[in-house]
């Protein structure tokens, strides 16, 4: 017997000052949840989450810390497999849903006291979900890329400071985009070699940004002392941020935010969501290339 299938989707549970929580009602399954969906092609789930809560509730977000992934069975022609993955979301701009037009996919669009939230949701693992995020503590993201793929030494004779990027390098930082606008990276700070702030300036380009960089962080001359002391400045801001640098470097990185050291494929992002200098949650994704 074949194996279920498995649905991949994503979404947000958007909270307000706290105390509400912003639920949307299908009429198809007359039912109440959070606001999520399916990938589309080719989409990361970071991605997803943002894109589904707009198109279901209207509101733009930033995403904090990951929820736990929701698992259960559901039918799709045949049985399957739903799993989605959860973030706790918070709305840039306005929150207002009184305008919202009802479609045939959510007709109801409300904020709700998170009692009034727990007694109207549907389904069991949507209250514990929701049970989750009453613990979850105000946080900011600090977002730690190693590089796109870059040329390889061999094939390059200059500076290796100047090695560039290779195609699929430069996709992937045009795919590194819409992850760092998902958690609202408002400051970045890189290596100085090439391949690394040339990974975050499409970015910066879009979100009319200056990228920071440093010495300190290239594999050249960064020492466990420089960069601990960017890693702390960074911990003592409270906005969300990015820093970008190389596969020998990020030992000393992981090791400045007191976490076991992790390895990254080029391109790939791990997220320590902070507060008060402490991480309390931690996430990874991978960036494919071509």
């Amino acid at each position: 017997m074949d194996a279920p299938a498995e649905i991949i989707a994503a979404g947000a549970v958007v909270t307000r000052k706290g105390k509400d929580i912003l639920l949307v009602h299908r009429p198809k399954y007359d039912d109440w949840s959070f606001p999520k969906g399916k990938l589309d092609p080719g989409e990361h789930i970071v991605s997803t989450a943002v894109r589904e809560v707009a198109e279901e509730t209207g509101l733009d977000i930033r995403l904090g810390p990951p929820l736990s992934t929701q698992r259960y069975p559901v039918r799709n022609g045949r049985l399957a497999t739903k799993i989605v993955h959860y973030w706790v979301g918070r709305v840039i701009g306005s929150d207002d849903v009184a305008s919202y037009t009802p479609n045939d996919e959510i007709d109801q669009v409300a904020w709700l006291p998170i009692e009034e939230a727990r007694e109207r949701l549907t389904y069991l693992y949507d209250r514990e979900t929701l049970g989750e995020v009453e613990k979850v503590k105000k946080s900011y993201p600090l977002v730690i890329l190693r590089h796109a793929r870059a040329r390889s030494r061999r094939s390059w004779r200059g500076d290796d400071r100047d090695r560039p990027l290779t195609q699929s390098g430069e996709l992937q930082s045009q795919q590194i985009v819409a992850l760092l606008a998902a958690y609202g990276v408002g400051h970045l700070l890189s290596s100085s070699s090439k391949r690394c702030w040339t990974t975050v300036s499409p970015y910066a380009d879009v979100a009319h940004l200056d990228v920071q960089v440093t010495d300190d962080l290239s594999e050249e001359d960064a020492t466990g002392e420089s960069v601990s002391a960017h890693v702390a400045r960074l911990l003592e801001a409270k906005e969300p941020a990015a820093l970008c640098t190389h596969r020998p470097v990020l030992p000393w990185v992981f090791e400045s935010l007191a976490l076991e050291g992790r390895t990254l494929d080029p391109g790939d992002l791990f997220i320590a969501h902070h507060r008060n200098g402490i991480v309390l949650a931690v996430e990874q994704h991978h960036v494919m290339f071509m």
